[in-house]
């Protein structure tokens, strides 16, 4: 949707968990995001992408990073395009407002990991750094139940009509 401030994405990226196919074209799925928000920001548009990335980008992002590494959503050539996307100057906004390790957003239900506390932070807010200016609060509400993800929310200064 496009406000007169930003345009907001709801993305579900792609899971490559199936088979290397799968994963290429959650590759390419990325490449193709990120060229389309780069035009954008071109364009002098602001740009707010929220949703479930399907990739846990570093360490502190689950539970078990050694025993996934070698699993789609926290492989390597999958954490290295957050990487790039950060590196074209979009911002996580939850780890600007917070360093702390334990905040997932997902769960396998099966294990009941939820419980536990075993998780993965693969929903994400980026924004570009030219609207984090206007970010005043990022969070994860991993109390609300329902769903093996849990939603997350920003808080951003606006005013109306802009």
């Amino acid at each position: 949707m496009e406000f007169h401030q930003f345009v907001l994405f709801n993305i579900y990226f792609p899971n490559g968990k199936k088979n290397d196919e799968r994963l290429n074209y959650k590759l390419d799925f990325y490449d193709t995001f990120l060229s389309y928000s780069d035009n954008l920001i071109a364009e002098k548009k602001n740009i707010i992408v929220c949703g479930d990335f399907n990739t846990a980008h570093k360490e502190i992002d689950l539970a078990r990073p050694k025993e996934n590494e070698n699993r789609s959503g926290f492989l390597p050539i999958e954490r290295a395009w957050i990487d790039t996307f950060i590196d074209h100057g979009y911002v996580d906004t939850f780890r600007l407002f917070n360093e702390e390790p334990n905040n997932y957003t997902w769960w396998d239900m099966k294990t009941r990991a939820r419980e536990r506390n075993v998780g993965w932070r693969i929903d994400y807010f980026f924004v570009n750094k030219g609207y984090v200016p206007k970010l005043k609060n990022a969070f994860i509400m991993s109390e609300v139940m329902g769903s093996d993800h849990c939603p997350i929310g920003i808080e951003i200064e606006t005013k109306i009509g802009e």
